[in-house]
């Protein structure tokens, strides 16, 4: 049974036999092993290129801006996994990237695709606000339950892409939609990290379906650090015990 399209049967990113490994067109051995640092050989294996000097720059902004935030559903969910199965360690990390969604850590992406809808449209971000308001939606990228003064990684971010002249249509947009928000929702709200990391990545060339591998690559990071410290100093049940002390069953 055919399911879908069968008619590109091909792969551009990695081949080997028995004497070398090429990646997206590189040899492994003597081209990147030792040669490229891996948020180029990140990049390179995203897109197909290295990344410019720039590219590189602020991937690696991002990645270390997204990569931890404290004890977060993601990290909760992956200590608590380890807790109860400390000999499944990948099993805990994916744990904690399977809660990667719209609404904590890959907002991002939800963020990008709507910048690159308003920028589509010609750049005017009051209808796709007035559409998501009337649908009770939030605005993504903007708002932060703790950083309501304005998110500190999204302000440096977007600083860093002034200083470095890389402002594009992206950030312009993003900048639009701040403005606007204070007439349509009646108060203004900060762009928050999920709104820059878009914003600024757009503008640097990376590509809007493979944005959401930004904060899983990032986060992948912390995820490892945190079982390093549930390791030797374990919180998944206590956090478990917290969990169940704060709910009280209202059932039958």
């Amino acid at each position: 049974m055919r399911i879908g399209k069968q008619d590109q049967p091909f792969s551009a990113i990695c081949t080997s036999d028995a004497e070398q490994i090429r990646v997206r067109g590189l040899d492994l051995c003597t081209q990147i092993i030792g040669k490229m640092d891996f948020t180029s050989y990140f990049w390179l294996l995203v897109t197909g290129t290295a990344p410019t000097p720039t590219q590189k720059f602020f991937a690696d902004a991002v990645l270390a801006a997204i990569a931890e935030h404290g004890l977060v559903p993601s990290v909760v969910a992956t200590r608590m996994t380890y807790a109860a199965a400390p000999e499944a360690f990948h099993g805990a990390v994916a744990a904690g990237l399977l809660g990667c969604g719209s609404v904590v850590l890959g907002s991002a992406e939800v963020a990008g695709r709507f910048l690159a809808g308003i920028v589509a449209d010609g750049g005017d971000p009051v209808p796709a606000i007035r559409a998501l308001r009337a649908e009770k939606k939030p605005i993504p990228g903007f708002g932060h339950p703790q950083h309501s003064g304005g998110d500190p990684r999204a302000n440096l971010l977007l600083a860093l892409a002034a200083e470095h002249g890389i402002e594009g249509p992206h950030i312009a947009a993003l900048r639009r939609i701040e403005a606007a928000l204070p007439e349509i929702v009646n108060r203004p709200l900060p762009i928050n990290v999920n709104g820059a990391i878009p914003a600024v990545m757009l503008d640097v060339g990376f590509p809007l379906a493979a944005l959401k591998g930004i904060s899983l690559l990032a986060r992948t990071a912390s995820l490892i650090g945190h079982l390093q410290e549930e390791s030797e100093r374990p919180i998944g049940f206590i956090l478990s015990g917290h969990a169940a002390a704060a709910i009280e069953y209202d059932g039958l």
